[in-house]
């Protein structure tokens, strides 16, 4: 099993930046698909972005496509959400999750003010 802890989330303003970071404990995260969803207060949670380390496949809702980067740090076993150019509509908060292992961590806040 896989256990999942995200970090990095804040405020910031509207044309900002932010670096999520999701830790994985137990198993390394490159056996999984890793993914970023993201749930607004009254919404559905959607997904953001999701890199299969396998075959290195990566893919993005269009909402966050040429603003959002998902990466990986195999020594520090940590997939992390570069997210720039931050709108309002951004704010969420933010799920890490592992596909294959059905885990998800706890979230993360993102708050962008216009």
């Amino acid at each position: 099993q896989v256990r999942l802890v995200e970090s990095g989330g804040g405020l910031v303003q509207a044309g900002g930046s932010l670096r999520l970071s999701c830790a994985a404990f137990g198993r390394s995260f490159s056996r999984y698909t890793m993914g970023w969803f993201r749930q607004a207060p009254g919404k559905e949670r959607e997904f953001v972005a999701a890199k299969r380390w396998s075959d290195g496949s990566t893919t993005y809702a269009d909402s966050v496509k040429d603003r959002f980067t998902i990466s990986g740090d195999n020594a520090k076993n940590t997939v992390y959400l570069q997210m720039n150019s931050l709108k309002p509509d951004d704010t969420a908060v933010y799920y890490c999750n592992a596909k294959e292992a059905q885990s998800t961590g706890q979230g993360t806040q993102v708050t962008v003010s216009s």
